[in-house]
């Protein structure tokens, strides 16, 4: 798809990607030591069954023993998610920017089979074709330019492997979508800032969810980008997306 530069998913210059880049990865170094705690209070648990559903939707058993590559990995929960599973005897190479981040999520990984990388989505240092599936959870929206992003996580994924999205999104029915934006806007910014003590990380992150656009227009970045078979579910009332597609 391509994008204007007024269009939430737009690409942004040279410059400012490189800007943005370094402000995310300072913000999330930052609050990295409270990531953890703050994403299971503030989502009040559910984005355990987000990550849950959202492997689910990954089509691993299809390949138990394969590779699969976790991208925007944070402190490793969704990675961990996928080696925990009984059947599963493949590995998995979760990748971040933020090395903070990755540390603090190194004492879960037990002897689970996952490997930390810190690298960049947007040029992964990996070989094209050589993952069985991969996933980011609550990261495209970060990125400084989602459709580049795209087309590298199709690169290093095998034909017909299958590419898993989570993140956030808007309610549209009331009463839920009035809660939700209060609870997002205004409760969510002040407990974030307590707990992290940092100031704009919890202000940064309704505001870069109410710019993240519409289910349907990631949907068709995805397809822009060369996948197809390309859908996407509403999970929790429309709190939180799925989308998935195939290389």
């Amino acid at each position: 798809m391509t994008s204007s530069p007024s269009h939430p998913l737009a690409p942004l210059e040279a410059e400012s990607q490189g800007e943005r880049a370094q402000a995310t990865r300072e913000m999330f170094s930052a609050i990295a030591p409270r990531y953890d705690l703050l994403n299971h209070l503030l989502s009040l648990n559910i984005d355990r069954s987000w990550r849950r559903r959202a492997v689910d939707r990954l089509d691993w058993d299809a390949r138990p023993g394969g590779s699969y590559l976790d991208v925007c990995a944070g402190t490793l929960d969704l990675a961990i998610e996928i080696a925990g599973r009984p059947e599963f005897t493949g590995h998995v190479v979760a990748v971040d920017f933020s090395q903070a981040m990755l540390r603090n999520g190194i004492p879960k990984i037990a002897r689970r089979p996952v490997a930390p990388v810190c690298a960049d989505a947007l040029r992964l240092p990996a070989v094209s074709g050589g993952f069985d599936g991969a996933m980011v959870a609550f990261g495209v929206r970060n990125l400084a330019d989602i459709d580049a992003a795209l087309v590298e996580l199709r690169r290093v994924l095998r034909a017909g492997a299958r590419l898993v999205i989570l993140d956030f999104a808007l309610p549209m029915r009331q009463p839920l979508k009035w809660f939700y934006r209060f609870y997002f806007t205004r409760l969510l910014p002040f407990a974030g800032r307590v707990i992290s003590k940092h100031s704009h990380a919890y202000k940064y992150l309704p505001e870069s969810v109410l710019r993240f656009g519409r289910p349907e227009e990631l949907g068709a970045c995805l397809a822009a980008a060369g996948y197809r078979e390309v859908d996407w579910k509403l999970v929790t009332g429309g709190i939180a997306c799925i989308w998935w597609g195939t290389a």
